[in-house]
């Protein structure tokens, strides 16, 4: 046997052709979980795992019990008087049937679906005309977003809803349609549907010129396939706490984040992607990691002994958003303080980790490259020690083009770059309702009636987080 301390080209060789063969198993291991575990992502949510060091608060609980029975209140409530059966009404003790009534009775409440309808309104305009015979005048028509059309805004508020909030496909809206009375073809609902996208056009472009006048905005992006094009488009997402805007594009290039926050400054908070290194030069604004991005990659190779500890910390500074919280003092400098004095010996520590590890693992190893991505981001990474504002990842980015994906899934891709870009801006206007806990239904259905209308110098005032429901 050769002595530890030999060395010659064939042990060269052999340690080169064993960093192979880990990195190999490690993207087979990662392959495996892809094709054959879950189609879900079986990373758990941080929210469990802080729950495991921050139980929950039975207060918290009940809060929530107490939100959804008061909305089960506003519900439509018809009162059902259920008699008693002739045999209830004679006394076991005395054999007397005069029972009299105690109290208003003992309710039983039951929830039922009603089945969704359509109404035809038949509007019988006023004709009049003049005894001289020279003047005849009709009342005006009811509003609708085309003269010819006989869809209400309510009707298309709801296709648009379904589509884009619900990733529910026209074809199976087709079928739903003619299930509750009403068949409509497929072609006539994408006329309708694109007739209201230009509509608001101008409301979708508006939400997009306030997130780049924010000082702090979130971004991402996520592929799309386009009809009679072999390579892929994308819809980006840029958004604030209140406003939501989604952009299509059919390149995955910088133009997009430059058209729109061009030379505005601040904190932008995205992934390691080159596309946004144009608009976070120096005098623009600054960019900030994705801690979940981290997390993401150390979680694929959590078999390895020192992932967890990593994972613990990630953690841990997690916990100190979670505290946060439960204090009232989120965005706040008591929320800067709680970093300054918790979170920055923590992520010290995690940077302190990724440099060893790198040192420990083959270069193409999966933990190499998950303790890379830490080490040489770790400025964008640690952004959020600075900004109270800022939180540790661009999950917000994320979770609003889960809308997209799941429109992926199920309608597949847009026919072409005007439907990709009416599809966006509708994205905007009903992720935007979702962030002010706004019901798109009613949102939609009312500012189609007045968008023609309204003086667009005041466009603000129809925008979602600025819109005020008609009054009754």
């Amino acid at each position: 046997m050769a002595p530890s301390d030999h060395d010659c080209a064939f042990k060269d060789q052999a340690e080169r052709l064993s960093a192979e063969l880990e990195d190999l198993r490690q993207k087979f291991a990662a392959l495996e979980r892809r094709v054959l575990g879950p189609t879900s992502e079986k990373m758990p949510p941080m929210a469990g795992e802080v729950r495991k060091k921050r139980p929950a608060d039975p207060a918290q609980a009940q809060a929530r019990r107490r939100h959804n029975a008061a909305a089960r209140d506003k519900l439509q409530t018809e009162v059902v008087p259920v008699p008693l059966p002739d045999a209830a009404r004679a006394c076991p003790k005395c054999g007397g049937d005069k029972l009299k009534p105690v109290g208003a009775g003992t309710p039983s409440v039951v929830y039922e679906h009603v089945a969704a309808h359509f109404r035809k309104r038949v509007y019988m305009r006023e004709t009049a005309a003049c005894a001289c015979g020279e003047y005849i005048v009709t009342a005006p028509c009811p509003d609708r977003i085309s003269d010819r059309s006989p869809y209400a805004p309510s009707f298309i508020a709801h296709l648009i809803t379904a589509k884009c909030d619900d990733g529910i496909p026209l074809y199976r809206l087709e079928k739903q349609y003619a299930r509750c009375g009403i068949p409509i073809a497929r072609s006539t609902m994408t006329d309708l549907f694109h007739r209201a996208a230009e509509l608001l056009a101008p409301l979708s472009r508006r939400i997009l010129e306030r997130v780049g006048q924010s000082p702090i905005v979130f971004a991402d992006e996520t592929s799309i396939k386009m009809l009679g094009s072999e390579k892929r488009a994308f819809v980006w997402v840029f958004l604030t706490e209140k406003l939501v805007g989604f952009e299509f594009s059919t390149s995955r290039s910088g133009d997009t984040p430059q058209r729109v926050l061009g030379d505005s400054t601040g904190e932008l908070m995205v992934d390691l992607y080159t596309g946004y290194n144009a608009v976070t030069a120096p005098g623009r604004r600054t960019r900030a990691g994705c801690l979940a991005h981290a997390r993401r990659k150390i979680f694929a190779v959590r078999d390895d002994p020192g992932a967890a500890a990593a994972l613990d910390l990630i953690r841990d500074l997690y916990v100190v958003e979670h505290d946060a919280r439960a204090a009232g003092c989120q965005g706040t400098e008591a929320h800067l303080q709680m970093r300054r004095t918790r979170s920055r010996p923590l992520l010290a520590r995690l940077f302190w980790w990724a440099r060893a590890q790198r040192r420990n693992h083959a270069p193409k190893s999966l933990m190499a490259t998950a303790a890379r991505y830490i080490a040489r981001n770790h400025r964008a990474l640690s952004r959020f020690l600075y900004v109270a504002e800022l939180p540790p990842d661009n999950n917000r980015a994320e979770a609003a083009l889960r809308r997209v994906a799941l429109g992926r899934k199920n309608y597949l891709f847009v026919g072409h770059e005007d439907a990709g870009k009416n599809t966006a801006g509708l994205f905007s206007l009903i992720a935007s309702c979702t962030a002010n806990a706004i019901n798109p239904l009613v949102y939609l259905a009312d500012v189609l009636r007045r968008i023609d209308s309204h003086d667009h110098r005041k466009l603000d005032e129809l925008l979602p987080d600025r819109w005020r429901p008609p009054e009754r």
